[in-house]
């Protein structure tokens, strides 16, 4: 579904961040990306949905050719992105930040699902509410909401359960699970947190100093392959 190859990235003011990325994502997976801070991680989100320009290597996306087309493209291609932080618009309703969700999408009436406040049932109890006046764990499920309404292929997400209550994580792995499970949507995840990565994930790759260094064939292994957290992820 996704093939990545040799990507170069980077910033102005700080030079190159991606330093010959490769991978490949199958449809329906569920892959984990872990590594330790000022890896690249966010960057490589950024990239993945045209927000970095390239200055080496192709994006594919479905046969679709992606490398350094605009972000929108991206976006009408099928991926989905929830960004580190969520950047749910504060002073839009819950409501109105996941129209947000469907404006401009090819297919897409610009209205909601029928079932967009099933999967969260709290954001249907607060739709009218001020997304500014949610918990950090009622925005982060908003957020990843509004991305779902969008019918993605592949949902990028960068650290989900950044500062957000246990029982909310949990119920974000369990919800995300059963979401690939039932419709075969493909997820790449940027997390910390080993015990999400393990209920959510099927494998894990880990990034290193601009590439990835590593991987393991499936989540389990992280029980096993105790010497690929220590490397990658011990400060």
């Amino acid at each position: 579904m996704l093939e990545v190859k040799n990507l170069v990235a980077g910033y102005r003011s700080g030079g190159r961040v991606l330093d010959g990325v490769s991978f490949s994502l199958a449809a329906g997976e569920i892959v984990a990306l872990l590594g330790r801070n000022g890896m690249g991680k966010t960057t490589l989100m950024r990239t993945l949905t045209g927000q970095l320009q390239l200055q080496e290597g192709s994006i594919n996306f479905e046969g679709t050719d992606l490398t350094n087309r605009p972000s929108f493209r991206f976006a009408k291609a099928g991926i989905g992105y929830v960004p580190q932080g969520r950047e749910v618009f504060t002073d839009f309703s819950v409501e109105q930040n996941l129209m947000m969700g469907v404006l401009g999408k090819d297919g897409i009436f610009a209205r909601l699902p029928d079932n967009a406040f099933d999967v969260f049932p709290i954001l249907g109890e607060r739709r009218q509410q001020r997304a500014g006046t949610l918990s950090g764990g009622q925005q982060q499920q908003l957020a990843i909401m509004r991305a779902l309404v969008g019918r993605p292929k592949l949902l990028l997400l960068d650290e989900p359960s950044e500062g957000i209550q246990p029982s909310i994580v949990d119920e974000i792995a369990v919800t995300l699970a059963r979401i690939a499970r039932e419709t075969g949507l493909t997820i790449l995840v940027v997390e910390q947190n080993l015990e999400f990565v393990q209920a959510l994930a099927s494998r894990v790759m880990f990034m290193e100093n601009g590439r990835i260094a590593g991987a393991t064939d499936t989540v389990a292994d992280l029980h096993t392959q105790t010497d690929l957290i220590h490397r990658y992820l011990s400060i």
